[in-house]
């Protein structure tokens, strides 16, 4: 007879002395070939880190490959006193903000007019946001047509070219489809309005789906810099951090120079000449563009997944 001490542990046995010997040696495989994935995804975050704090001589030559050499954070401090550079990061910032928050309204709110019938020729308006991803006039229609609105050397010109997008429409009306209607139709039985549904009923339900766009339409602002190049061309006050690094990264000898003159002591001087390098200058630029988005994706990552397959397949 099974005493009450045996049936705890038979209860609580460890599923993986179950399997038998080819089980777990499947098991052993499949852990050994996601850690190597999970390696090769995030060692080159690791390497650039690194790299960036290392000795620039050793960095240089490559010497720096699984820890870091000669610990300095020198590089951080000289693209500290690059001219413009916090007012750069600054309109960065503000078009991600802004960029963001409008986008993502929009998408949401045209992705569920797509799923009203009452809404007036709905589909051949959903196609017609629909095509614009397969095919669109080129550069320089574009910049012709930015320069006709008013939105070169405008902030608004980063503003307005991206805040409709149709994959993320198309992502917030498949979702929109997956809302039992009776939601909607229990709200305008009481009452309610078209925006008084849309925003105190469907916001909150779709909210996976609206940090996925959210994530997407961040990363999009903030690592934007053709738009800067095009459109910004007598506005050096509203050039975008990353226009202003990629500037320096392609450039890496005058960024040594412009450096070099930003210091008093001609001892410093010679030593900040010698040890600026082009690696240095581009592991250092790349952690600043990328280490913001590293930030913010773990707060984002809970919706992530569930939002981009339910916003992908109709539930």
């Amino acid at each position: 007879m099974t005493t009450k001490a045996e049936f705890i542990r038979k209860k609580h046995v460890n599923p993986m002395d179950r399997q038998s010997v080819g089980d777990k040696f499947i098991s052993v495989i499949t852990y050994i070939v996601y850690a190597f994935f999970a390696f090769v995804c995030a060692y080159p975050f690791y390497y650039i880190i690194i790299n960036s704090i290392s000795a620039n001589n050793l960095s240089e030559r490559g010497k720096v490959l699984f820890w870091p050499m000669q610990v300095h954070f020198k590089n951080y401090e000289r693209m500290a006193n690059i001219p413009g550079l916090l007012d750069a990061a600054k309109i960065s910032v503000l078009r991600t903000v802004i960029g963001t928050i409008l986008t993502v309204i929009i998408a949401a709110f045209l992705g569920y007019m797509f799923t009203r019938d009452t809404m007036w020729k709905r589909k051949l308006w959903f196609r017609f946001v629909a095509v614009t991803m397969y095919f669109n006039a080129g550069i320089i229609p574009w910049v012709l047509c930015m320069r006709n609105l008013g939105l070169n050397n405008n902030f608004w010109g980063y503003i307005f070219p991206m805040i409709i997008q149709p994959f993320y429409i198309i992502l917030c009306k498949t979702y929109c489809e997956s809302v039992p209607r009776e939601l909607q139709e229990a709200a305008e039985i009481d009452g309610a309005g078209t925006l008084r549904v849309f925003f105190q009923i469907m916001l909150p339900v779709i909210k996976p789906i609206l940090a996925t766009i959210a994530i997407f339409a961040a990363v999009n602002q903030w690592n934007a810099f053709q738009d800067n190049l095009l459109l910004m061309t007598n506005r050096r006050d509203l050039d975008t951090l990353q226009y202003k690094l990629y500037q320096y990264i392609t450039q890496a000898n005058s960024l040594k120079a412009l450096i070099s003159n930003t210091t008093n002591s001609s001892a410093i001087l010679a030593g900040l000449q010698t040890a600026a390098t082009a690696t240095a200058i581009r592991m250092s630029v790349t952690v600043v563009v990328v280490l913001p988005v590293m930030m913010i994706y773990p707060f984002f990552q809970r919706y992530f997944t569930k939002g981009i397959m339910i916003g992908a397949v109709k539930g």
